[in-house]
């Protein structure tokens, strides 16, 4: 039996919003661990079924290993068994992934999850031995993010399909390519009984088709998950229209991070009091100009009535 089995019930499925923390930084760029542990905080609060870190949406790649670990463990000790939580193990090669397994089993994680070897481009007979070992050294549920290109390896259905039918603990799958509510379909009707579930991703924006087609979850970045707690709530209670409701007051902001991603998650964390800085690591970070500024401005002020934790500041802006 996994731990998290034992500790969240044996028939239990990871279900829900399962929130990203951003990694926050000050303005010299260092990790700030008292930010970190407030957004984790927040997660909770704005009721989050679950926490995922250090992924895309919390800049990973920009990390040093040290700094990976060390995020992993803030993550895990400030959770502190209150939801369950996915720790990102995704390496380069799968010695690499190894490391970030064995971590994530050491510290308590429920689960892991990892993109393919985000370097050099690995082979179908590359990725499943990959699978392999991060499911040996992790010994907990592992995720397949499937996410596109440059830093993903998008994967056909079929082929994630053998990987759960053919490697114990890869059980989940987050899907991210295009068009992900179709690799869902596919997914779910060949994978068979092995797969316990499959979840969103590419920030919620599919989640209502995702969720008809069976979706268990989505993992979307942490700046609003008081709305996507709404959002899923309303899908759960059979209220399609209301969620609906909360989906189109909620769009525009996912327009704007689909263009600017964690630009705008920390802008965000920063004005509802959340993060201190909204700093983000080099090179090729987005900046939002005055303009981006002001429609920021006019989005929020349509969804922060819906805000359930964390109320917008009126300090001024960075």
């Amino acid at each position: 039996m996994y731990r998290w089995q034992a500790r969240w019930g044996i028939m239990a499925q990871f279900r829900g919003v399962f929130t990203i923390p951003v990694t926050p930084f000050d303005i010299e760029g260092n990790v700030d661990e008292s930010s970190l542990r407030r957004c984790i905080d927040f997660c909770i609060q704005a009721g989050a079924h679950g926490i995922v870190a250090p992924v895309n949406a919390s800049e990973f790649s920009s990390l040093t290993d040290q700094e990976r670990l060390r995020v992993a463990q803030i993550v895990t000790e400030t959770t502190n068994h209150r939801v369950p939580v996915v720790i990102g193990v995704s390496g380069s090669t799968s010695h690499h992934a190894a490391v970030f397994a064995r971590h994530a089993r050491a510290i308590g994680a429920d689960a892991v999850i990892a993109m393919p070897p985000y370097v050099r481009k690995a082979t179908h007979g590359e990725i499943t031995e990959y699978f392999r070992v991060v499911a040996g050294n992790a010994q907990l549920p592992v995720f397949i993010q499937n996410y596109p290109a440059p830093i993903g390896t998008p994967l056909i259905a079929s082929f994630m399909s053998d990987l759960v039918q053919h490697i114990d603990g890869v059980e989940y799958i987050k899907e991210e390519t295009s068009p992900p509510g179709q690799v869902m379909t596919q997914i779910l009707e060949s994978a068979g009984p092995r797969l316990k579930g499959v979840m969103g991703g590419m920030a919620g924006r599919f989640l209502i088709d995702e969720y008809r087609r069976g979706a268990c979850g989505t993992m979307p970045a942490c700046e609003v998950t008081d709305v996507h707690v709404a959002l899923w709530n309303a899908l759960e209670a059979g209220d399609e229209h209301g969620a609906r409701d909360i989906f189109n007051r909620l769009l525009p902001l996912l327009n704007m991070e689909s263009l600017y991603g964690a630009t705008v998650y920390k802008e965000v964390l920063r004005r509802r009091g959340v993060l201190n800085t909204a700093t983000l690591r080099g090179p090729g970070m987005s900046v939002l100009d005055d303009f981006d500024h002001k429609e920021l401005d006019h989005i929020l002020a349509g969804i922060s009535s819906l805000f359930t934790t964390a109320p917008l500041l009126t300090q001024p802006r960075e």
